[in-house]
C-alpha cells in the first residue's frame, strides 16, 4: 500500500493546536459535568425511585438546578462548536486508522461528538416546544446523557497526560489563541446573559433568546400547556365540578368550589419552575393539601396521587410524597395573584408545591387519591 502524505499541513492556523483544544476541552468537561448532575436531579425529581424522597425545601432548589441545567447547556453550544472547529483537521489524518487502539479511540470520539450534538439539538428543540422527533424527549435525553458522560470520561483518561503537558507548557505566541478563547467565552457569556432572565426575573428584559419570560401570560405568569391543548375547556368549566379525596382514607370527602373556598385559605409565594428552564413566581391562594388529608384521616407516611381532568399525556397525574404534602406551603390553589385561577393556569383547582418541577404541579384537579 502506498502511504499517502498527511494533509494536516494545509491547516496552518495556530488555533488548530493542542493547547487551544485542551483549554476548550477543560471548559467543555466542566460544562458537561454540571449539565449531567443537574439533569439527574431533574430526572429523579420527576421519576424518583421508591427509596428516594425529595425534600420540599429549599423552595427554589429546583428553580436553581434546572435553570443552571438549561442556561448552562445553552452556553455550552459556543464551546462545543469552537472545540469541533479546532480539532476537525484531525478528520483528515492519514492513514485514518493506525492501529486497533487508534480505531477504538476514534470510535469513542465519534460517539462523544454524536451524543453531544444529539443532546444539543434535541435540547434546543425541547425548550422551543418543537417536537420534530418520533421519540419521547425525556427518556432519550436521559439515556444519551450516560453515553455522553461515559465517552467523555474515557476520553479524559486517554488524553489527560497530554492535556497536562500542553496546558502547563508556556506558548511561544499566544495572542491569537487568547483572542480566540476570549471570543468563545464572550459568546457563551452572551448566551447566558440573554437567557438567564427566564429564571432570574431582575434580568427578564435581557432574556431576548428565552422561550418564556416572567410576567408574560395570564395573571403575569407564563403557560406551557393550555386548556385547549389539554382538552379540558368544557369539563373544567362545569358548574357542578367537585374535588374528591379518596383511597386509603378514614372518610372519603367531596368538595364543591364553594365548600373549598369556605375552608381556611392561605397565600404563599411560590415559583413555577419548568423543565425547559424558565421560572416565574406568583402569589397562590388556596387550601393546604395537608389540611384536606387530615380531614379525610390519612397516615403520616401516606403516598398521595393527584389527578387531572386532562385525559391524556404522561403528566395528567402526579405523586406527592410525604415531605411535600405535609409541607404547609403545598396548596390546592384556587387563586393566583389575587384573582381566580385562569383556565390555562389550572382552574378550577391546581396543585402548587415548593421545590417541584412544573410538570408535576398538576392542573385542573378533580381527584386526590391516597395510596
Amino acid at each position: 500500500m502506498v502511504r499517502q502524505p498527511s494533509v494536516l499541513g494545509r491547516f496552518s492556523s495556530r488555533l488548530h493546536d493542542e493547547r487551544t483544544a485542551s483549554w476548550l476541552g477543560i471548559w467543555l468537561g466542566v460544562s458537561f459535568g454540571v449539565a449531567f448532575l443537574t439533569g439527574l436531579i431533574s430526572h429523579f425529581m420527576q421519576q424518583p425511585p421508591d427509596w428516594l424522597r425529595w425534600p420540599s425545601r429549599p423552595v427554589n432548589l429546583y428553580r436553581v438546578t434546572q435553570g443552571l441545567h438549561v442556561i448552562g447547556g445553552l452556553a455550552t453550544i459556543p464551546l462545543l462548536l469552537a472545540k469541533m472547529w479546532t480539532v476537525y483537521p484531525k478528520l483528515f489524518q492519514w492513514p485514518p486508522l493506525r492501529s486497533a487502539r487508534h480505531a477504538v479511540e476514534r470510535g469513542l470520539i465519534f460517539l462523544l461528538v454524536a451524543a453531544a450534538l444529539f443532546q444539543m439539538v434535541t435540547g434546543l428543540l425541547n425548550i422551543a416546544y418543537w417536537y420534530a422527533f418520533p421519540f419521547f424527549f425525556t427518556v432519550a435525553h436521559y439515556w444519551t446523557s450516560y453515553i455522553l458522560i461515559g465517552a467523555l470520561i474515557i476520553h479524559v483518561v486517554n488524553e489527560w497526560a497530554k492535556v497536562q503537558r500542553t496546558v502547563m507548557k508556556r506558548p511561544e505566541d499566544g495572542v491569537d489563541r487568547r483572542a480566540f478563547l476570549f471570543t468563545v467565552a464572550a459568546a457563551s457569556g452572551a448566551v447566558m446573559l440573554t437567557t438567564v432572565g427566564e429564571t432570574f426575573s431582575p434580568l427578564a428584559r435581557l432574556a431576548v433568546l428565552a422561550p418564556r419570560r416572567p410576567g408574560v401570560g395570564p395573571a403575569r405568569l407564563p403557560v406551557n400547556t393550555s386548556a385547549v391543548a389539554a382538552g379540558v375547556t368544557t369539563t373544567a368549566r362545569k358548574p357542578d365540578w367537585t374535588l374528591t379525596v379518596t383511597g386509603q382514607v378514614e372518610r372519603e370527602l367531596t368538595f364543591t368550589m364553594a365548600e373549598l373556598r369556605a375552608l381556611p385559605q392561605h397565600t404563599e409565594r411560590l415559583p413555577i419552575s419548568c423543565v425547559e428552564g424558565w421560572s416565574a413566581s406568583g402569589d397562590w391562594t388556596g387550601v393546604r393539601l395537608r389540611d384536606l388529608l387530615r380531614m379525610a384521616g390519612v397516615a403520616a407516611d401516606a403516598q398521595v396521587r393527584v389527578e387531572s381532568l386532562q385525559r391524556g399525556g404522561p403528566y395528567r397525574k402526579s405523586w406527592v410524597d410525604p415531605p411535600h404534602w405535609r409541607d404547609p406551603l403545598t396548596l390546592l390553589a384556587l387563586d393566583l395573584n389575587g384573582a381566580p385561577l385562569d383556565l390555562d393556569h389550572g382552574s378550577p383547582c391546581r396543585l402548587i408545591a415548593p421545590n417541584r418541577p412544573g410538570v408535576l404541579q398538576t392542573k385542573w384537579l378533580h381527584t386526590v387519591v391516597v395510596a
